[in-house]
């Protein structure tokens, strides 16, 4: 079920985020990781809330759920980015973090029809 499958990811998206923080805790300032983090802690538990609200009715479940989708890859990418290029030193491609985070936007966008488009079903 796809739904089990974005609530894992987000779950494992959280446990990312707060790893990141306390390598973050023990590098140099300017390396990005706290920002890696707090959009991989910020979209994790949003993403939880979207799967749920799909999954209660509380929004149009096909676009609620994309937009779930959005934010678990613009997630990745952005942070993925940021946190290969402290370690590493390189990015994961040209605008990957850039291409993630207007995926995040496109993601919050998407949620936003989703509401939209339930409440109007359910005038």
């Amino acid at each position: 079920m796809i739904e089990t499958a974005l609530l894992a990811l987000a779950a494992l998206c959280g446990a990312a985020g707060v790893a990141l923080l306390a390598a973050a805790a023990h590098t140099a300032p300017g390396m990005h990781l706290d920002s890696a983090a707090q959009v991989l802690l910020f979209h994790a538990p949003a993403t939880f809330a979207l799967v749920l609200a799909a999954t209660q009715g509380l929004v149009r479940r096909p676009l609620g759920l994309v937009a779930a989708m959005a934010f678990l890859l613009g997630a990745a990418l952005f942070a993925g980015d940021l946190t290969l290029r402290a370690f590493a030193g390189h990015s994961l491609f040209s605008m990957a973090a850039p291409t993630g985070g207007t995926i995040l936007i496109a993601g919050w966008l998407i949620a936003a029809v989703a509401a939209l488009a339930r409440r109007r079903n359910s005038d």
